[in-house]
């Protein structure tokens, strides 16, 4: 097993007298891919900001390829960022001005130079060279998160964080860009961290952390839905469902990524 790239140790964060952490500890290896799920409000973007160090904790410790960047400055983490951590966020955040090729560019450009060859074969591989030019407003989702992962892999960087990257997406594109994501992956060595609620991801990775109001759990038992986690994915549902015909199910059972979803389902059905 190889030495952690990344590393959470005892990490609480507290917010406005609320805790959002409670003594997170996690250790991704420089050649796994990890799932961190939990369902809203268990704290999985806030574990997401303090892992890709855009966040500090309250206390505790992040390990960046054994290094300590607990306390560092923010212009030495933003070096860390821009070297080490590869970022993919759900609404994509391009720059819209820019073209995707120039999008994918940015991490290198801000270290002064580029390597082209590299950008291509990423491009390549994500089957998007044609789209080089294109500005974000012409793209599609998937289009655009396939030059987000591009970006995101720009500059060599040991472990991809990626928050719900798929949740703006079509289940057919969402399932291609998934497996975008760990083709790069297992090509370039590099580590993958996802973030989301979908209980039908893990068996995908390697590791799945569950997170329950800002704590690990080992237990999957413990990792249900309150009522008011059901009544937002039934409004989800019901949404969906709404207008799409006989293509409902798959939307409704993609988004709402639960097997008990479907009561919720036909309660959506039986009020569109």
């Amino acid at each position: 097993m190889s030495n952690p790239v990344l590393k959470a140790e005892e990490v609480t964060v507290n917010r406005g007298g609320t805790s959002i952490l409670d003594s997170v500890s996690i250790s991704v290896d420089s050649d796994t891919s990890m799932l961190v799920r939990g369902p809203s409000g268990s704290g999985k973007t806030t574990l997401f900001n303090t892992l890709g160090l855009l966040s500090t904790p309250t206390s505790g410790r992040i390990y960046i390829q054994g290094a300590d960047a607990s306390e560092l400055s923010e212009r030495k983490r933003a070096s860390i960022r821009r070297d080490t951590i590869g970022f993919v966020f759900q609404d994509f955040q391009l720059i819209p001005d820019l073209t995707a090729w120039d999008n994918a560019a940015l991490p290198q450009d801000h270290t002064g130079s580029r390597n082209e060859d590299w950008l291509a074969e990423l491009f390549d591989v994500l089957n998007i060279t044609e789209l080089r030019e294109k500005y974000p407003a012409t793209l599609s989702g998937g289009e655009k998160q396939r030059v987000a992962i591009a970006r995101a892999l720009a500059n060599y960087p040991p472990v991809i964080l990626a928050d719900e990257p798929t949740g703006q997406l079509d289940p057919q594109t969402a399932e291609q860009v998934l497996d975008l994501l760990f083709e790069v992956q297992a090509e370039t060595d590099t580590a993958l961290v996802l973030i989301s609620h979908d209980r039908g991801l893990s068996s995908r990775f390697a590791e799945t952390v569950l997170l329950r109001d800002g704590k690990v759990t080992d237990d999957m038992d413990d990792i249900d839905y309150s009522l008011t986690e059901w009544t937002n994915q039934y409004g989800l549902c019901r949404n969906i469902a709404s207008g799409m015909g006989t293509t409902w199910v798959a939307y409704s059972r993609y988004y709402c990524g639960h097997s008990g979803i479907s009561h919720w389902i036909s309660l959506a059905i039986d009020n569109c």
